[in-house]
């Protein structure tokens, strides 16, 4: 960090101006601020500090490398991060003072420079992603990555510590990162320690897919390596990048899928059934923003008896909800915030997911991900299983008919087992 002064146990900047895209704050000898806020999803707040801060005498091991500063010693029994990467931070604790002045806990009056606490988020002590790249290569390097390929790489949707060792020797092996958002991925990317250069960066999003697939396309026949990365989760799963993928195949160019995370596995995994279910899932994504339209497109999901996942913004889940009111008891699961700090996940009754919404003001804020479960089906009497069922009872034993039965309907054993009890008794009544 240029600017920084050490002076014995002091820590100073030289009051250097700095770029008018960042925040500054005028420093002063009281003020309980030292760096300022951090800016979410963009760099880290800036500050321009005239005076000097004390660092107690048993707070040494400053140390300054490249453009971060480390603080080498802890005090004890204090849960702290070393905050080698401030954008890390930035993507998990939005607006929150990163370093800050408290009083001294070891004695005297004097104040002393301390890094977050992690009094709310333990998860975050995993911010430290010093070692990822280095265990990345240890563990990915060894592969083969073809020059002249599109890698199609998944990010986390929340916690980033949900990378895949492969992911980041991936990203940081790329010549092109093309993805949904620059500023985003390339905050991203610092978070792990990974720099790219203005000219290695491609904007590749649902308003231009189209036409910069043919600058990937460039690039691939060149012999460069590209990574393509959504926003988060993975790309080309309600996300752009399938009208990337679609194009570099046509062209008889190879696509290397990295699979990661996604907030449809995410949910699914999460949800359960009460019943083995084999039929499998729908993925629906958002619905239709027009009233009459979203209505339309929940009664289709009222006639689908499979298993549905649905996507939803916080600034539209409370009309979702409303519309879902539809499907009556049918049983919902909702993931809010899914692998972030305030993950909640909870099943109702569609008819009932409105009054959850309002059971708590921050439910309504977030990412959302559904599932509208599968529909319970009822056997109906005088079914083709029922008829062959009765027919077969009367000539041989109760268990006997159910093997055949199975056999001759390739139906569930139990299912016909408990069908079969179920119609012995209603024939002795």
């Amino acid at each position: 960090m240029q600017g920084v002064i050490l002076h014995r146990n002091h820590v100073k900047t030289a009051g250097r101006e700095l770029a008018p895209t960042h925040q500054e704050m005028p420093g002063s000898k009281h003020n309980t601020a030292l760096f300022g806020n951090t800016d979410a999803g963009q760099s880290a707040a800036m500050a321009k500090i005239a005076t000097l801060t004390h660092l107690h005498k048993d707070q040494g091991g400053v140390k300054i490398a490249q453009d971060q500063i480390y603080f080498t010693t802890t005090p004890p029994g204090r849960s702290i991060i070393a905050l080698h990467q401030l954008q890390a931070l930035c993507l998990q604790i939005a607006q929150r003072a990163v370093f800050c002045r408290i009083p001294c806990l070891l004695g005297g009056d004097e104040m002393f420079l301390c890094a977050f606490e992690l009094l709310h988020s333990p998860s975050l002590m995993s911010a430290n992603f010093d070692s990822a790249l280095s265990a990345a290569h240890a563990a990915a390097a060894a592969q083969n990555y073809p020059a002249g390929a599109l890698y199609v790489v998944a990010t986390p949707i929340g916690n980033l510590a949900d990378i895949s060792l492969r992911a980041l020797h991936v990203l940081n092996l790329c010549d092109t990162l093309a993805c949904e958002d620059t500023r985003h991925s390339q905050t991203l990317l610092r978070a792990y320690g990974i720099d790219k250069s203005s000219a290695q960066w491609l904007a590749v999003h649902q308003h231009n897919e189209a036409e910069a697939a043919h600058e990937v396309i460039r690039r691939l026949q060149d012999g460069q390596r590209v990574a393509y990365v959504s926003d988060a989760g993975t790309p080309a799963v309600s996300d752009p990048g399938a009208r990337l993928v679609w194009q570099v195949q046509s062209a008889g160019l190879r696509v290397v899928p990295l699979p990661g995370a996604s907030s449809v596995t995410t949910l699914l995994s999460a949800c359960g059934t009460p019943t083995h279910d084999a039929s499998g899932f729908v993925f629906v994504g958002f619905l239709p923003t027009k009233a009459t339209e979203r209505q339309h497109a929940v009664q289709a999901l009222g006639e689908e008896a499979r298993t549905q996942i649905l996507l939803e913004a916080p600034h539209r889940i409370e009309a979702m909800a409303s519309a879902l009111a539809a499907l009556g008891t049918r049983p919902v699961t909702v993931g809010r915030e899914l692998t972030k700090q305030f993950e909640e996940i909870a099943t109702v009754a569609a008819q009932d997911l409105a009054g959850w919404l309002q059971g708590n003001a921050q439910r309504t804020r977030g990412e959302f991900a559904l599932v509208v479960h599968a529909q319970a089906q009822e056997r109906a009497a005088g079914s083709d299983s029922d008829r062959l069922l009765k027919i077969l009872m009367e000539e041989l034993p109760l268990k006997t008919a159910v093997k055949v039965a199975a056999e001759i309907s390739g139906e569930a054993k139990n299912g016909l087992y408990d069908r079969a009890l179920a119609l012995k008794q209603a024939s002795s009544e």
